[in-house]
């Protein structure tokens, strides 16, 4: 599943978010399946019976600048919002899909309003929030391929669909993969349960619209539990080249 690069260099402030949300349009990929269920859970297929290798996808404009610098599980930072607590499994394509441990897994998502941390300021986030790191994390993998972290459910931004950033390195520190996680959407889901925080869902992108799920999300999409309450779970299993 080839998928293009997002923009090889990018000057903050030089252009339009709707600008930054076409540069993440990608090549077609696999069609996507969800399924909810009469309590409310929600699960995307995530081709856990094969060997598929997660696509590839932009880190988007605003990836971590130190990631080596949060190693942490608690990702929150301060940030307010319903509790997520992520649970990501590695697994090696070049194995048998068998568990990749010693692996480490960057994620960063934006907070329940949309903005991201380290960035701002400018006309793709006005909020300036250069100066601090929320939502931003690093963690080693287990025995199992398993990282855990504890953050909030992400909000949303003009263009882009609910999602998390994910960046794969082996242990030495070299790049496996970049990619995304997708939620589940429709009625009795956690997206909808959430319902886009303060902003509602007025205006919100959904998967198949967004320029970076629209051609394929089967693999990137999560299962989500839980609820507002008592908090969400979500957990993926990604396969990567090692």
């Amino acid at each position: 599943m080839e998928r293009k690069n997002f923009l090889k260099s990018l000057v903050i402030g030089a252009v339009s978010s709707s600008v930054l949300v076409e540069a993440c349009k990608k090549d077609a990929d696999t069609a996507t399946t969800t399924t909810t269920s009469s309590s409310g859970s929600t699960s995307g297929s995530t081709d856990s019976g094969t060997c598929s290798v997660a696509p590839t996808e932009t880190e988007g404009p605003y990836p971590t600048h130190s990631p080596a610098s949060y190693v942490r599980s608690d990702i929150t930072d301060g940030r307010t919002g319903y509790k997520l607590t992520v649970k990501i499994t590695i697994n090696n394509s070049n194995n048998s899909c068998s568990a990749l441990s010693g692996a480490l897994v960057d994620i960063w998502h934006c907070d329940a309003e949309g903005n991201y941390s380290e960035y701002g300021g400018s006309g793709t986030q006005s909020t300036n929030y250069t100066s601090v790191h929320f939502l931003r994390g690093r963690q080693t993998t287990d025995s199992n391929g398993l990282v855990t972290f504890t953050s909030i459910f992400p909000g949303w931004y003009t263009g882009r669909a609910t999602h998390i950033h994910v960046h794969v390195y082996n242990s030495s520190g070299t790049s496996l993969k970049v990619t995304q996680i997708a939620f589940p959407e429709g009625s009795g889901t956690a997206l909808a349960a959430v319902n886009g925080y303060a902003k509602g869902m007025s205006g919100y992108t959904y998967n198949a619209s967004d320029n970076v799920f629209s051609d394929g999300y089967t693999l990137e999409t999560a299962t989500v539990t839980g609820s507002t309450t008592a908090g969400f779970v979500l957990a993926i299993s990604l396969s990567v080249p090692a």
